[in-house]
């Protein structure tokens, strides 16, 4: 009898789109692996939705009727980024529900999509991030400074709201735009070095690994834009040394352990002359066959169609209760 993974796609946030572009990749791949797949949007306003038709009226009758959806399928793939869905509440679900879920459990997702209190793990386990600061929105206008910064929401992703600020008459409108995302804001000193991102996976049998990184070249910020116009290009492996390589690696390694997290995850760092700077966990990357994470895979052997089907036999009902070792 074949595998029933629900794939959930869409999403409450900016990344809703992207999502959806993941979820569809994901049920695709997972199809043609011979898996029984069941897909499902959740809608801009919250609202479940099954082949064009809501399950229930409004966000709260349409939840009910998705909890017993997933009571009846074997695996749930979570392909939501951002809020409401990358950063745990989705693996809450499903740990309530009692059903296996890809990827990490509410607590590595809630840590991981909070971006402050990623940098407070990452220096408790010893890895270096970009010093900075985190603001509420009632204080944008008390901030000052006298350095290039990148300003950024706490939680949000694929880059929605981030401004590099090179001038301080631009540090006003920067912080209003990452406002719009998270009543919470990050001001980091902007780092000079090598954009690297570092691919882990748990597979079922527990083994946690990563292949090759891979190296970001954009022409300026690796900004919302530059991610989906085609303009940045992506070198895999990336050309480092076997010390770079090995310290970028026990890097992701150390915060995936130290997270808890589960399935896979991105780790995006700067290589600079001092060695790697973490910049971001990404616990529900993006998933279509040219994401990051595919391609680096692919470049340690692993197909997406194989990589797709591993995430689900790795599936396992997620604690409530956050690990952060």
């Amino acid at each position: 009898m074949s595998t029933n993974v629900l794939v959930i796609g869409g999403g409450q946030n900016a990344e809703h789109e992207v999502s959806l572009a993941s979820a569809a990749a994901v049920g695709s791949a997972l199809r043609s692996g011979g898996f029984a797949v069941t897909a499902v949007t959740i809608a801009r306003d919250g609202t479940w939705i099954q082949e064009g038709v809501a399950l229930g009226a409004g966000a709260a009758g349409s939840l009910a009727a998705a909890v017993a959806l997933i009571d009846r399928v074997d695996v749930v793939f979570p392909a939501v980024h951002g809020a409401l869905g990358e950063d745990g509440a989705l693996a809450a679900l499903c740990a309530l529900a009692h059903t296996p879920v890809v990827g990490s459990g509410s607590g590595a997702g809630a840590i991981g999509m909070d971006k402050w209190v990623t940098k407070l793990v990452a220096d408790a386990v010893g890895i270096r991030t970009a010093p900075g600061i985190a603001i509420s929105v009632d204080e944008i206008d008390d901030l000052e400074f006298d350095e290039d910064v990148v300003v950024k929401p706490v939680s949000a992703g694929s880059s929605y709201g981030v401004t590099l600020v090179r001038d301080a008459a631009q540090l006003r409108s920067a912080l209003r735009t990452a406002a719009e995302y998270d009543r919470r804001i990050l001001v980091e000193r902007v780092m000079r070095g090598r954009e690297i991102d570092v691919a882990v996976m748990r597979d079922a049998d527990g083994t946690v690994w990563a292949p090759p990184p891979l190296e970001i070249h954009a022409e300026g910020l690796f900004d919302t834009a530059a991610k989906y116009d085609g303009s940045a290009r992506f070198t895999v492996p990336a050309e480092l040394s076997d010390v770079d390589r090995r310290a970028l690696t026990e890097a992701a390694l150390t915060m995936f352990d130290a997270l808890g997290c589960a399935g896979v995850a991105r780790m995006d760092f700067f290589l600079t002359e001092d060695g790697p700077v973490l910049n971001e966990v990404n616990t529900m990357p993006g998933m279509t066959a040219a994401s990051q994470v595919p391609r680096m895979f692919q470049a340690a052997g692993v197909a997406y169609p194989e990589l797709v089907a591993r995430l689900v036999h790795s599936a396992v009902v997620p604690a409530l209760t956050p690990v952060v070792r």
